[in-house]
């Protein structure tokens, strides 16, 4: 028989030992109402779904090993999950948040508490709904500190500013996702890019809300800054100032200086600003901070705007402020690519890198948009040549169950989810398929995944994350992989350690990570159409022989489908 912990009034079993958090770590509970609330954005009120009122919503704050308790009350008017994003969540698969993946929504009147373990986690993370389009609007920051008695890698800075890059839309979000799944067709864009939920003055009717960032001369700053966005890749920049990033994904990494940042959404990125004034920058003392969209293919429709917030040291007089003149094309591939070369992870005694050099299972994934047979009532759909669009992953749609996987696997249903994903894509691919595929891994293995991207129906980036665990990304480039000689070029020494990886269009990106974390984890793109049309799979990972190595048992209270 288990025994039985209590964690914040949350039990806990794991068959006979103990699960709890780390030494020295504390607890921190919040409360989460989900509610409904108007917000004018763009001269346009319109209500929306938020958690507490608040939009962005609320961050959470905690250090490296604490145990996070969130009590979510769903006061909404539909159902709602919420997933910690980049916490791996170690043994705890039934909080990690993807609606039928993990767990059933919690419906409308009712409230789920989700028990929040961190563990190697350090820098900025962020949580979002994970179910149909509600991180539209219900997103918010994570923050985790370094555990007492140790600091930042780099100089104490005298403030930390959140910089939360997302979307608006005038429409309804849902409404509009409901009309293409009807007709097979694409979500309309976004009206404008946003920051920390603000357009910026450059938008009409949206000056007196724009984000303002106060500084002081000589003083160093954190931006902790994340793409919550739903379509968009982002290019972020602040005039007359450059960045220096030293973390991305709550990893950390080699400092090094840019003009300008790229971030995919589900990434974020730890960057350091020295309020010095350029010398040839604003004799008013304010600086736009802007973020621009990246679109990887313009032949489909993209949010062409530029969101912008300010910058304003304390002695600022009234002006326009300076614009980033650095800001790449919107189009300017290399220039996201020469970025995220420069990630490394940081090596240091206090936070080594452990790549592992011997694969157990090896995976080559190609990512497409392709299509579905119309399957409407005169089979017309809005989708190329009358079809549904469609997203796969090795020409497998997936389909998201009426059982969350987890339920299943845990209480042996059959029936819900096949676990034959091949581990190579079809040779004849034709119309893709759906079907609701995992794959099994065994406790420990070593995994190597290499995502490709195809041409199907328009080559473009895909931000890859994994859920319930770090990797490090240790390849990417551009045309085919290349099994013989391709691998010849990977980082084995210092690779970027990330929980979303950003697949480069027309080419390829491998990663790495040891199947330890035993239970039941989802993989999708973050681009959430793509993941709504089916780019997306599960990895069920066996519980070990030792007891620290079982997944958790069920804890009560959580939602039955």
């Amino acid at each position: 028989m288990g025994v039985v912990i209590w964690l914040l009034g949350v039990v806990l079993t794991l068959g006979a030992a103990v699960v709890g958090p780390a030494e020295g770590a504390k607890n921190h509970h919040y409360d989460f109402f989900i509610k409904e609330a108007n917000y004018t954005r763009l001269c346009h009120e319109k209500t929306i779904l938020t958690v507490n009122g608040q939009f962005p919503g609320p961050t959470i704050f905690a250090r490296k090993g604490d145990v996070v308790v969130v009590n979510v009350y769903n006061q909404g008017n539909k159902n709602i999950t919420i997933h910690w994003h980049g916490v791996d969540q170690p043994r705890n698969p039934w909080y990690d948040g993807p609606e039928y993946i993990t767990q059933c929504p919690i419906q409308p009147g009712a409230n789920l508490t989700y028990t929040i373990i961190l563990s190697e986690e350090e820098g900025t993370l962020w949580w979002h709904a994970h179910s149909d389009y509600d991180r539209t609007t219900i997103h918010g920051a994570i923050v985790i500190h370094p555990k007492l008695g140790t600091t930042f890698h780099f100089k104490k800075p005298h403030k930390e500013i959140p910089v939360i890059l997302s979307e608006w839309w005038n429409a309804d979000i849902n409404s509009l996702l409901e009309e293409a799944r009807r007709t097979g067709g694409e979500v309309s864009i976004s009206d404008a890019n946003t920051i920390n939920g603000q357009p910026g003055e450059l938008f009409p009717c949206s000056r007196k809300g724009t984000f303002k960032a106060p500084v002081e001369s000589g003083k160093t700053y954190l931006l902790r800054i994340i793409n919550a966005g739903l379509a968009n890749d982002l290019f972020f920049g602040v005039a007359g100032h450059r960045l220096t990033v030293v973390g991305t994904d709550a990893r950390y990494t080699k400092p090094f200086t840019v003009d300008h940042i790229f971030i995919s959404p589900g990434q974020t990125v730890d960057a350091l600003l020295e309020a010095d004034r350029a010398t040839n920058g604003s004799s008013n003392g304010r600086y736009y901070m802007a973020a621009r969209t990246f679109a990887s293919n313009t032949n489909i429709g993209f949010n062409n705007s530029t969101a912008t917030a300010i910058l304003e040291y304390a002695d600022a007089r009234a002006g326009t402020p300076d614009f980033p003149i650095l800001l790449p094309a919107i189009n300017d591939l290399n220039a996201s690519l020469e970025y995220t070369a420069m990630l490394r992870s940081l090596g240091s005694k206090g936070h080594p890198v452990d790549v592992p050099t011997h694969v157990d299972e090896h995976m080559l994934i190609t990512l497409a948009i392709n299509v579905l047979p119309c399957e409407t009532g005169n089979g017309t759909c809005e989708g190329p040549e009358r079809h549904r669009l469609a997203a796969s992953l090795n020409n497998i749609s997936f389909h998201l169950p009426s059982i969350d996987i987890l339920d299943a696997y845990y209480g042996v249903v059959r029936g819900v989810y096949e676990a034959d994903f091949p581990d190579k894509p079809p040779f004849n691919a034709g119309f893709t398929k759906r079907g609701t595929k995992v794959k099994v891994l065994e406790y420990g293995a070593v995994v190597e995944v290499v995502f490709q991207d195809t041409a199907i129906l328009g080559a473009e980036n895909h931000p890859m994350h994994l859920h319930g665990f770090a990797f490090y990304v240790v390849g990417r480039g551009i045309g085919n992989f290349n099994e013989t000689t391709d691998p010849d070029t990977y980082n084995l020494i210092d690779p970027p350690f990330q929980n979303t990886v950003t697949v480069p269009k027309a080419g390829w990106a491998a990663i790495r990570f040891r199947a330890a974390n035993p239970g039941v984890w989802f993989m999708h793109c973050h681009f959430e159409c793509h993941s709504e049309w089916g780019m997306d799979t599960v990895f069920i990972v066996k519980d070990g022989k030792a007891l620290q190595s079982k997944m958790m048992r069920r804890p009560p209270g959580t939602p039955r489908c």
